[in-house]
């Protein structure tokens, strides 16, 4: 029977020795079966290379056929034949029992070398039939490994796409988080502008309306809200900016991870589907004895799961941070909000006081400029009636200056002369009285007049107040970005 593999002529045609006319020695006879088939050791190369001559040799039969003249020389003296003569006889040297008995062991030793060579086949038989089923068992069970290896990898590869996908969306859910706080970071520099040109313009009131009121408080503690928001907002975007960062280097772990992971399952699948009539196979010597493995089942299986608890807590800590981020827009759009519309309630009450401020002024204004008419026609009176005692005391006068031309006697101190003399002074302490009452006229109407060009100038202030207020500072403020807006929704 021939071993499997390609079928090798087997050299058995060296050409046999001369045969001889005298049979062998029985003592050579059985020297020579003991050495027919010489014992050859297998060779112990694990390649197996298939080649039948690298398993048996050719058996060669080395027949030591004694020569006749020296298996006779160890007989006696005594023993020997006599010389033969020339005649034509047959000389015998063995008897027909030694003939016989030769055969017999021939056909003996012939039917042990049988015996024997058939139980080597049936061993031989039954071992190959074994290795066979040896073999196919621990094929089978390193099929089934590498198949089970394979569905450990098929595993871990399905639980690192889910934490992949996971990590993906998380990424960018923070992502537009972020790029929110960034649209409603730039929504608030106009807001600061606005607050700022406010309190600028407000610098530009006169006088008393350079008030610290409550506008202008206001107008500070909105610029301070605004510039906490965006302190806030800055803050958060470094700290986005940072756990974008983690969530790239996991996410990026567990990128390669899988990588590695769906190579070594194409690997091993590929391997577990294998056949011994599958193409591609091929002898590979010495790979059994490289060992470039770099982990054990439990490292390779705290690798991918360190992995993907990274993954998972980076995960975590992105979903609170924009957890933080979606509170941080609320909370700054509110307090911005609120801050907006205390301030703009300040406006308006502030502006109407000043307009009601400055309607009293137009009020007083209005009555002082009557006074002011009144009093100047008191005056044009006062100054008539003066007038107007000028001949009356002309003519009391000249009469007692010709009544001092009466002669001697008649100079008398007669009741004319008296009542001449009383009107003189009546008339005197009247002017006089009109004088004085024209002094206070014309004083009260100077006051008058300080009044009036104070309530012009303090009309002017509110008037000047009121455009800054009501017409630049309003005129910004009417609209306020809406609350989408400030939360970076649109």
């Amino acid at each position: 029977m021939e071993p499997v593999g390609s079928p090798l002529t087997a050299t058995y045609t060296r050409p046999r020795s001369t045969a001889t006319k005298l049979l062998p020695a029985i003592s050579a006879m059985a020297s020579s079966c003991k050495d027919r088939f010489p014992y050859y050791s297998l060779p112990q190369n694990s390649s197996f290379p298939w080649m039948t001559s690298t398993y048996y040799k050719p058996a060669a039969i080395n027949q030591t056929l004694a020569p006749f003249s020296k298996s006779c020389q160890g007989m006696a003296a005594s023993k020997k034949l006599p010389l033969i003569s020339n005649k034509p006889t047959f000389i015998i040297r063995y008897a027909p029992d030694d003939w016989y008995r030769s055969n017999l062991t021939n056909y003996k030793e012939s039917e042990t070398y049988q015996h024997d060579a058939e139980c080597l086949r049936v061993d031989t038989s039954h071992m190959i039939e074994d290795k066979y089923q040896q073999m196919e068992k621990t094929q089978g069970e390193s099929t089934k490994s590498v198949g089970i290896r394979a569905n450990d990898i098929g595993f871990w590869k399905l639980e690192l796409c889910l934490e992949l996908d996971e990590m993906i969306k998380e990424t960018n859910a923070l992502t537009d988080v972020k790029k929110r706080v960034e649209r409603a970071l730039a929504e608030t520099e106009p807001l600061l502008q606005v607050a700022q040109e406010c309190l600028l313009q407000r610098e530009k009131r006169i006088g008393i309306d350079q008030v610290h009121d409550e506008v202008e408080k206001g107008l500070f503690t909105e610029v301070d809200v605004i510039r906490s928001c965006q302190q806030r907002m800055q803050r958060y975007l470094d700290m986005a900016k940072a756990q974008l960062m983690s969530n790239r280097v996991a996410q990026h772990e567990l990128e390669r991870d899988l990588a590695n992971k769906q190579a070594a399952h194409l690997i091993d699948d590929k391997c577990y589907n294998l056949k011994n009539t599958s193409d591609g196979i091929s002898y590979y010597q010495g790979v059994e004895r490289v060992d470039a493995t770099i982990s054990v089942p439990e490292s390779w299986a705290k690798f991918t799961d360190d992995n993907i608890l990274r993954s998972q807590s980076e995960r975590a800590a992105s979903a609170k941070l924009r957890e933080n981020g979606e509170n941080l827009l609320v909370v700054t759009a509110n307090e911005m909000r609120s801050q907006f519309s205390r301030v703009n309630a300040a406006f308006t009450n502030r502006i109407a006081e000043t307009a009601d401020a400055k309607s009293k002024i137009q009020t007083h204004l209005a009555k002082t400029l009557q006074e002011i008419f009144q009093v100047e026609m008191n005056v044009e009176a006062i100054q008539k009636a003066m007038r107007d005692h000028g001949p009356s005391f002309k003519v009391a006068q000249t009469r007692l200056d010709e009544r001092t031309r009466r002669p001697n006697m008649e100079l008398c101190r007669d009741t004319a002369q008296f009542r001449l003399v009383n009107e003189v002074h009546e008339i005197d302490e009247t002017v006089q009285s009109l004088e004085q009452r024209l002094r206070d006229t014309e004083d009260n109407l100077q006051m008058l007049f300080h009044a009036k060009s104070i309530l012009q100038h303090e009309l002017a202030v509110k008037a000047n107040s009121l455009l800054i207020d009501q017409e630049k500072c309003m005129g910004i403020r009417k609209t306020f970005p809406s609350i989408a807006r400030l939360m970076g929704s649109v």
